[in-house]
């Protein structure tokens, strides 16, 4: 969802767009077993820098709605907030069938089939929670009102977990109450099968605090443009030294609320998705507002803030094109591959089970370009990385050069 192009606040929009520059980056190693520490999710239970990533996209879906729910009034707003939702929701599980057909035993391409298809996804869960937000938003008639509901799916969710998961046991993998739920709603076949079970890291049940978290982002977003609407335009410094104060001093709360939070037995968990996680994560998503709002926002900023801040605004202006994008570019091109002669097995092109040993693009190029670039293989994973996000980045440039702005 892209905020419309007159909106005041550039820092709304450049947050949008760094968040989802970051999204393509970390998504995209040249090897999975080759990360910088900060560069990989937490196990199960911690927090790092990449674990910010999602949630500092959902609090700009709500930033985002805090700009377009003026223009979602009367009439429009349920055709206009169910067809994006759907549509977003549709995207999603189109993306997890993509390409739509597979190479199989035999080396022929046949259609994937739908029984085993993921019904949840990143996609999937930004629609959700977007739709539920903007129902809550239009529902609910004050700023205050909408902050309630989000403490209300936080501790409800918090009680959830505690009440339904496995005694003394709460917040694991066996005993959270979240995979039960989405086992009988969507089925084992249709969740997530990369953590060596059926577990899908956005299903159902933790789609709930996500939901808060859009609704932390309308708070934050509707703040802002209040202070816009004060000092339309190029703000005078000192409103824009409060602004960023009184987020900042939001941050800092929300961040130590989820500290103590945690410290009281509920963990950081970005799997499940758990109430202190969203707190801290949705406070430092604050808190770098703040320091954005700073930088770029009110008369007499620094002029070489400008360049940085155009290269990540491209990125929002096309945000759902742009990672849907760079998550079926690898799909496709998976569909080009050759047989290589690596003697690793009883003969040269085959594996030690006796069948073929394929190469298709993106890896060939991280292999011969990337991998060897550097004595630790962590760094040319990360250039490998950095030179798609480059890719993607080239035609954000473009799209926004030519104003071609594809909305949902």
């Amino acid at each position: 969802m892209t905020a419309p192009a007159h909106a005041r606040f550039r820092s709304l929009d450049i947050f949008r767009g760094a968040t989802v520059a970051l999204m393509i980056l970390v998504n995209n190693p040249g090897s999975w077993a080759h990360l910088y520490p900060p560069l990989a999710h937490a196990p199960w239970h911690g927090c790092t820098a990449t674990d910010l990533v999602f949630p500092f996209f959902l609090f700009a879906v709500g930033n985002a709605l805090a700009l377009v729910m003026p223009g979602l009034q009367g009439a429009v707003f349920w055709p206009r907030v169910l067809r994006r939702t759907a549509l977003i929701f549709a995207i999603g599980l189109c993306l997890n069938a993509a390409p739509f057909v597979r190479w199989n035993a035999d080396g022929e391409l046949v259609l994937r089939s739908w029984d085993t298809l993921r019904t949840m996804g990143v996609l999937q869960r930004i629609a959700l929670a977007f739709g539920a937000a903007a129902v809550v938003v239009r529902l609910v008639a004050s700023r205050r009102g909408v902050l309630a509901v989000a403490a209300v799916l936080l501790l409800g969710y918090w009680v959830a977990c505690v009440a339904l998961g496995a005694p003394g046991d709460a917040y694991s993998p066996a005993g959270w109450f979240g995979t039960a739920l989405d086992r009988a709603l969507l089925g084992a076949a249709h969740l997530y099968q990369g953590e060596g079970r059926p577990f899908d890291p956005e299903g159902l049940a933790s789609t709930a605090p996500a939901i808060a978290q859009v609704l932390l982002g309308w708070w934050v977003g509707a703040k802002v443009l209040a202070a816009g609407r004060v000092a339309p335009g190029a703000a005078p410094r000192h409103l824009v030294s409060k602004l960023a104060w009184q987020l900042a001093c939001m941050g800092l709360a929300m961040v130590g609320v989820g500290l103590l939070w945690q410290q009281l037995g509920l963990p950081f968990n970005k799997k499940i998705w758990t109430p202190s996680y969203v707190l801290f994560s949705t406070g430092w998503a604050t808190l770098i507002l703040a320091a954005l709002i700073v930088l770029v926002e009110g008369r007499g900023r620094a002029p070489w803030l400008a360049g940085w801040a155009w290269g990540f605004e491209v990125f929002g202006r096309n945000p759902l094109f742009i990672f849907v994008l760079s998550g079926l570019v690898p799909r496709v091109l998976a569909l080009w591959r050759w047989p290589v002669g690596v003697d690793v097995g009883p003969s040269a092109g085959v594996s030690t089970d006796g069948s073929p040993v394929w190469m298709t693009p993106l890896p060939w190029l991280y292999q011969h370009v990337f991998a060897g670039i550097a004595s630790d293989p962590r760094t040319g994973s990360l250039l490998y990385a950095a030179a798609l996000l480059a890719c993607y980045g080239a035609l954000a440039w473009w799209l926004d050069h030519r104003r071609i702005y594809i909305r949902v």
